[in-house]
């Protein structure tokens, strides 16, 4: 994992996920200088994450100029925080390289079929 921070947990009242970490100021530095290279869409920054034990594939959003990382329910039962909880994080940002946006590998090319 490229950097490490720590940020309290928060529920947004918004699509799912609820559960958002907002990222420090020199963590939004280096993700902006690395999201030419990675970003797919909407601004969304595909990154690898790490909370204790848990590692998983998700995106980062813009929200008022910084990024919020989503947190799963799955992710925060396993790791035992909630709302409130401050929580440290290694990240790094992930260019996905023909991946699909879910992170389930590589993009599946079917041969085209020509009619003469």
């Amino acid at each position: 994992m490229d950097t490490t921070f720590s940020a309290e947990l928060f529920e947004w009242r918004g699509p799912a996920p609820f559960y958002w970490l907002t990222l420090p100021a020199d963590v939004g530095d280096y993700v902006r200088a690395e999201a030419a290279a990675a970003s797919y869409g909407w601004g969304a920054i595909p990154v690898a994450v790490r909370i204790g034990g848990t590692e998983w594939e998700n995106s980062l959003l813009p929200r008022n100029g910084e990024y919020v990382l989503p947190v799963k329910k799955d992710v925060r039962t396993r790791e035992r925080f909630g709302d409130g909880d401050t929580v440290k994080v290694a990240l790094s940002v992930a260019p996905r390289g023909g991946r699909a946006a879910n992170g389930a590998g590589p993009t599946v090319s079917l041969p085209v079929e020509r009619h003469l």
